[in-house]
């Protein structure tokens, strides 16, 4: 059979090429550009701040010891004239909800003020950063040697970096070591090499965390490993005060020389230089909007508001405000009126209400802490002279830094007495167990369990406490 014509013979099947699609992007390492200015300032002032805090408090003292120690070992922890004990893990929990309402009330007034300006991340970033400049040069220098190949002033740069980075990184880890150990004793077993074993891990690891993190992965733990990056969002309302590029005014970008006029140009204020990224510690162009990678360190501010007086235009074009301030123009006396909305106010009151709580329990806490125990090994008994004995064992701890004198008392049942030794003496910052032997006479009660109190007064200073227990009479 002859085929038609034009007739094409069909073609066969072929197999479909094979095209991988990579789901994850590869790393590229951000190269921050240095940046002067009104927040920039303002955060080398909280670097400065939290680190004389940070390494300065162990080196303080108060009396005869640390001011600031947490002594594991003897479960005690001195906080200038504060002794407290595990029993006061109450205030503990107080400054844990103090730091959560003081983030939710910080992000809700002007969002993540805590990561741009004092989160330990951010202000040991900034350290390093700061030593790899000196070493290597700022942004452009920094590029420029990495795409080079190998060379002498290449190594000699980055292990001098390196290792200025390993001595900041190991004093770090010493210092937060030094809180739990008195730090003059600990830099005398670290000379004579005889730190505990413990001592040696927590100051390695926290040594080499700090060094990873601020002089490797960055921006890499705001953006995945730290949880508050991810429900911020969840703080945030159109009255948050975050730091926002002012897209009606800066739209359409472009670049142009000094003297053009936008208007003949179509332009609006952004020059489209590109310095907001690369200022950017975690690599974002905040032209884009809001981004949860964006930590408000407003680096971004500083360095547009440079170009802005460059050019000649009013600054502002990225800058802190709110989303309702800038959909309906406000001024800034409006947008700050409008920060200090209800939620604002209630968080405040419940802050303060719980830190006046806390310093008032403080200031009323009596200096001594008593537990009481019937001593089991001991039934109760009659005694010479017709008397009902029972023994308990009473746990004094003594939370001042002086040798105290307790005086200790019984009620609750007619003729209740101690009949041992009813004074003790209980050295500073020590607790003594004592043995109490309280006696009353065989026919004050019925058989059975009867209620007393203890009640225990400080005879050097002043304190009282009363402790509830029971008084058995046998049958």
């Amino acid at each position: 059979m002859v085929p038609d014509e034009g007739y094409e013979p069909p073609v066969p099947p072929q197999a479909a090429e094979e095209v991988l699609i990579s789901l994850y992007a590869s790393h590229e390492k951000i190269y921050p550009r240095s940046v002067s200015g009104l927040f920039s300032n303002w955060r080398w002032g909280m670097v400065f701040l939290t680190q004389l805090v940070f390494y300065g408090l162990p080196w303080l003292e108060w009396g005869q010891r640390q001011a600031i120690l947490f002594d594991l070992g003897s479960r005690r922890f001195y906080i200038f004239g504060l002794v407290l004990y595990p029993q006061d893990f109450i205030y503990l929990t107080g400054i844990l909800v103090i730091s959560a309402l003081s983030l939710f009330l910080f992000t809700a007034v002007a969002g993540r003020l805590w990561c741009g300006y004092a989160c330990p991340q951010t202000v040991y970033t900034e350290i390093f950063l700061w030593i790899e400049k000196k070493f290597e040069g700022d942004r452009s220098a920094r590029m420029r040697r990495d795409a080079k190949p190998l060379s002498l002033d290449k190594v000699w740069r980055k292990t001098a970096k390196h290792l200025v980075w390993l001595a900041v990184a190991l004093w770090t880890g010493f210092t937060f070591v030094g809180y739990f150990t008195p730090i003059k004793d600990l830099g005398l077993e670290f000379l004579q090499m005889s730190m505990s074993s413990w001592e040696v891990f927590w100051t390695f690891f926290y040594g080499f965390a700090t060094y990873g993190n601020a002089g490797f992965m960055r921006e890499q733990v705001c953006k995945h490993m730290c949880p508050y990056a991810r429900f911020q969002s969840a703080m945030f309302d159109k009255d948050t005060l975050i730091v926002t590029y002012d897209e009606e005014r800066g739209e359409p970008r472009g670049a142009r020389s000094r003297k053009a006029d936008i208007t003949t140009l179509n332009l609006g204020a952004c020059v489209d230089c590109s310095l907001c990224v690369q200022v950017c510690p975690t690599g974002i162009d905040i032209r884009k909007g809001l981004q949860y990678e964006c930590i408000g360190c407003g680096a971004c501010v500083d360095v547009c508001d440079t170009v802005m007086d460059k050019m000649g235009y009013a600054r502002g074009l990225i800058k802190y405000t709110t989303e309702n301030a800038m959909q309906q123009h406000w001024t800034q006396a409006q947008t700050f009126r409008h920060v200090l909305r209800p939620r604002v106010l209630v968080y405040t009151a419940i802050l303060a209400t719980i830190v006046m709580a806390m310093l008032v329990s403080l200031t009323l806490r009596t200096p001594f802490k008593v537990n009481v125990v019937r001593d089991r090994g001991v039934m109760a008994r009659e005694v010479a002279g017709g008397k009902i004995e029972n023994v308990y064992r009473l746990q004094v701890m003594n939370a001042t830094e002086a040798p105290q004198r307790y005086k200790i008392t019984v009620t609750g049942l007619p003729g209740l007495v101690v009949a041992s030794e009813d004074v003790v003496m209980v050295a500073s910052t020590e607790a003594r167990v004592v043995p109490v032997r309280v006696q009353a006479p065989a026919d004050v009660a019925a058989p059975g369990s009867h209620a007393m109190q203890f009640q225990i007064d400080a005879l050097d200073s002043s304190g009282h406490l009363t402790e509830k227990s029971v008084f058995l009479v046998p049958r």
